[in-house]
């Protein structure tokens, strides 16, 4: 793949989309793209997140590590973005992730990111309003749910 289409793969994930081409030319440059075998895992629960990973081709299976056999598990394809949260903050893997099926992410690290957003401003300012919204609509949603919950109980 060319840069340009490392550009393309990018602004169809919603908050890349936010950042701008010069930005998203940055985070494609930087990236490492990788082939996973089918049955390979990506990353396991509790690892050290330090990147998140963009699947290019492929699907993988999220799932919760537990002692119970029925393990929640969800697929997600081509286009999804996994470890959002990696790509600004130190936190541990929630789920492990699975290739379904032969499949290339692409790696974006964390430092990486954050350098994009320090020669970026105005792509960083545009991602905090964007969280800051996100934020905003679960706190309501929170809230509507407890109303609801409330008036069920009466």
């Amino acid at each position: 793949m060319t840069i340009e289409d490392d550009i393309a793969v990018l602004e169809r994930v919603p908050i890349f989309a936010l950042l701008g081409p010069q930005a998203l030319r940055i985070i494609a440059i930087g990236t490492e793209s990788r082939y996973v075998h089918k049955g390979e895992i990506l990353f396991s629960v509790g690892e050290i997140a330090d990147a998140g990973y963009l699947i290019q081709e492929g699907s993988f299976a999220l799932e919760l590590d537990s002692m119970e056999s029925d393990t929640e598990r969800v697929t997600v394809p081509r286009g999804t973005l996994l470890g959002e949260s990696a790509l600004l903050t130190e936190t541990l893997r929630p789920v492990t992730a699975t290739a379904l099926e032969p499949s290339m992410v692409m790696r974006i690290p964390r430092s990486l990111f954050l350098k994009m957003l320090d020669g970026f401003p105005d792509a960083a300012q545009r991602l905090r309003d964007h969280f800051a919204r996100r934020a905003e609509q679960t706190a309501r949603d929170i809230v509507a749910v407890r109303e609801a919950l409330e008036q069920g109980g009466q």
